[in-house]
Parts: C-alpha cells; structure tokens; sequence
C-alpha cells in the first residue's frame, strides 16, 4: 500500500479509547471524555493503539520495519499494522481510515473463522459438559418446577426445563448462570486483592472481548471477561490482580509488574497459561 493521502479532519479520528478491543458490541457506551485512555490485556501482553472510527473504536498493534508501505495484518488476535519508521501516526490513521471497510469485513469474518472452526462446540442437551472454574460440569435437566441449582459435589448443573427443551433454551439458562457467577465471583475476588494493594476501584463490569480478558480506566473502572469463570481460581485471581495493579500503573512497565508480584507472586504461570488460551479457544457458549 503507498503512503496515505492528506490526513482525515479531526472529527474523523477520535483518541479516546472504548472498553472492547476490536470494536464495540451494539449497545456498549464510550467511556466519559474525561477519563484517560485504558489499558488493555492482550493475549501477548502487549499494549494496543486506538483509533475511533464513527461509532467503532478500533484497535490495533502497531510495528515498525525498514518496509516501504504500510500493511495490515489480521488474525485471531486482531488487526496488526507494520509501517515504515518514517510514516507518521496520522499517515497511519488515515491509512486505517481508507481502509476501515476492509479491516472491519475482515475482524468479522475471523470472529465468525474461530467460532465455527476452531472452537469447541457444546452439545446443548441433557447431559452437555462444560468446563466451570477449572473442572468439567455436566448439565442435567429436571422438572420445570424450581431454579437453576448447582451441585458442587457431584458438579452437575440442574436446569428447570423439560426433557424436550430446544438447545437454544438450555444455551441461554447455562450461559446466564455463568455470567451470574462470574459476576459475583470476580467481585469477591476483586475486594480481595483490592485489599491487598491497598487501592479503591470506582466499578466493574463483565465483558465478551474477543481478545482481550480484561481493562482498568483510570477512573477506576474495571472489565473482566465473563469467559475467565472457565478457568481455575488462580487464573481468575491474576487477571483481577492485573487489573487492580494499573490502579497503581497505568501501563506495563516493569514496575507495575512489580506491583502485580506483590499481591499475585505466581503471575507469570498464569499469564502463559493465558497466553496459550485465547478467548476464542474456549467453548463456543
């Protein structure tokens, strides 16, 4: 690709960054124009670039390399651009902005790629199996006269539905008693290790991010994968540290790695395990 024309005007490009990385789910509102950028967890790690493209924010990893033009790259892990050392970031954006039908066609075809191909799928039947907090729970389904309940023993997961119940249904009851677990369960562990660093978060909200398991504004808002339940405890318990620690650091310095050891010394076990279970790995839920 050449080198970009004249930059877009101003109102084209907006700095500020939304919670989700690739772009934003129908519904999700902008973060207050205030607030500063957040921080994203990557599956590498690594810190994403931003760029507000209409109502989409999109975000992307940026490399420099003695190439002559500027290329796009996309995969399951989202959008990378490599540029010549020489191009400026508003060539780049107006790159991104010229290109933005064929990037965003792209991020969806991937999304839909991963679902269909490389994701586990669920049989939604009695007897489905499903992975919860680390272990296997089986779904089983009962007289349709009570509530969802949970045996922790035996992990068998009754849903009040008849033995005929389209899979659509026992889909939908799964995935909100997961989310209902999630919620309460990363709040606890949050006010956990809140405590231990001695830091107040303002509030926190559960996400579907694509690649991303977690986000901290620094107003103190907090994101986290709904998807983490998945994971064993220790798994989650990083991720919140993570998060909890750009509270202190916002950025990924070696002091704020410094500041995720003190409250989660097994941080980098965690963060490999992670780094080789992408979001899009999971169960297709």
């Amino acid at each position: 690709m050449q080198k970009s024309p004249k930059p877009q005007p101003a109102a084209a490009l907006d700095s500020r960054q939304l919670d989700l990385p690739l772009f934003d789910e129908p519904g999700q509102s902008a973060a207050p124009p205030q607030s500063k950028p957040a921080v994203p967890l990557a599956p590498d790690g690594s810190k994403l670039r931003s760029v507000t493209l209409g109502a989409r924010t999109l975000y992307y990893a940026l490399k420099r390399s003695s190439r002559r033009s500027i290329g796009f790259a996309i995969d399951s892990t989202g959008l990378t651009i490599t540029a010549p050392r020489w191009v400026t970031l508003t060539d780049i954006e107006t790159a991104i902005v010229e290109k933005q039908r064929w990037i965003f066609t792209k991020l969806t075809e991937w999304q839909t790629r991963t679902e269909q191909r490389v994701m586990p799928r669920v049989d939604w039947k009695d007897g489905a199996e499903l992975p919860y907090l680390g272990q296997t729970v089986r779904v089983t389904l009962v007289a349709p006269n009570g509530l969802v309940a949970f045996d922790a023993e035996q992990n068998v997961l009754a849903l009040p539905l008849p033995a005929h119940a389209d899979p659509q249904q026992i889909k939908d009851r799964v995935q909100g008693w997961l989310q209902g677990e999630a919620k309460r369960i990363f709040g606890e562990r949050l006010d956990v290790y809140a405590q231990k660093l001695g830091v107040t978060y303002r509030a926190y909200a559960l996400s579907s991010a694509a690649t991303r398991w977690g986000s901290c504004s620094s107003d103190g808002k907090i994101r986290l994968n709904w998807r983490l339940i998945h994971f064993p405890l220790s798994i989650i318990d990083y991720v919140t540290a993570h998060e909890l620690a750009h509270l202190r650091e916002m950025n990924h310095s070696p002091r704020f790695w410094q500041t995720v050891e003190s409250i989660f010394p097994e941080f980098k076990e965690a963060r490999q395990t992670l780094k080789h279970h992408p979001p899009e790995l999971l169960p297709t839920l």
